[in-house]
């Protein structure tokens, strides 16, 4: 059986397969979004990540990566949504994120040991099935060596797969990926967190532990 019949056949399994993104997808300025669940962080992007575009959360260790993809996969969870976490390093806690409000049985959790590039494979095809409200690709863990050794049309391709359509990609590592043209990037410090994306403006939230810094870019 081939990687692509699997896929399937975990999302039939888990119901996942009928389970569309919101019927009412949130739109502020006119583009559709999926809120993260924090204010602050939704308040810089306008309103969350946007919808078919691919973006990413970057930053070194206990800068907060897992808090934001944790927080954003209960938000869409919450909305009724399916999502997908392809986890490279099996470094994802259910248990934290359950307490943070996910709901495990909407979540398709693809687990692997560190192969990036089989991962990546996952990622293409979890992608290709189509459905979910988000889809994060889990790179943290792996040498960033590695990850730049990745070929860079590879971007492009899980880019053009989700254009047009409700699904939020998101990647996550310690340095810069890839986001599509439309996409953000939320840069994270453990001293002062930051968020860069498709504005080109800087934007200042008083009376916040978390202040986004907004900055346009293609992949």
């Amino acid at each position: 059986m081939g990687a692509r019949a699997e896929i399937e056949l975990l999302l039939k399994a888990s119901r996942l397969d009928v389970t569309l993104t919101s019927a009412a997808p949130w739109r502020q300025g006119g583009r559709e979004v999926a809120p993260i669940g924090l204010a602050a962080l939704d308040a810089a992007l306008a309103g969350g990540l946007p919808r078919g575009q691919l973006s990413e959360v970057i930053g070194p260790r206990s800068a907060g990566r897992s808090t934001v993809l944790a927080t954003a996969l209960a938000a869409a969870a919450g909305r009724g949504e399916a999502v997908a976490l392809i986890d490279t390093s099996d470094r994802f806690d259910p248990v934290s994120a359950e307490a943070l409000g996910l709901d495990l049985a909407q979540l398709l959790w693809v687990r692997d040991t560190g192969d990036a590039a089989r991962a990546l494979k996952g990622m293409n095809l979890v992608l290709q099935a189509g459905g979910f409200g988000l889809v994060a690709f889990d790179l943290t863990d792996v040498p960033s060596p590695l990850v730049r050794r990745l070929p860079h049309p590879t971007w492009l391709r899980l880019a053009r797969v989700i254009e047009g359509s409700q699904t939020a990609a998101l990647l996550l590592g310690a340095e810069h990926i890839a986001r599509s043209p439309g996409g953000v990037t939320i840069a994270l410090d453990r001293a002062r967190p930051c968020w860069t994306g498709a504005a080109d403006r800087a934007r200042l939230l008083g009376a916040v532990a978390l202040r986004p810094r907004v900055v346009g870019g293609r992949i």
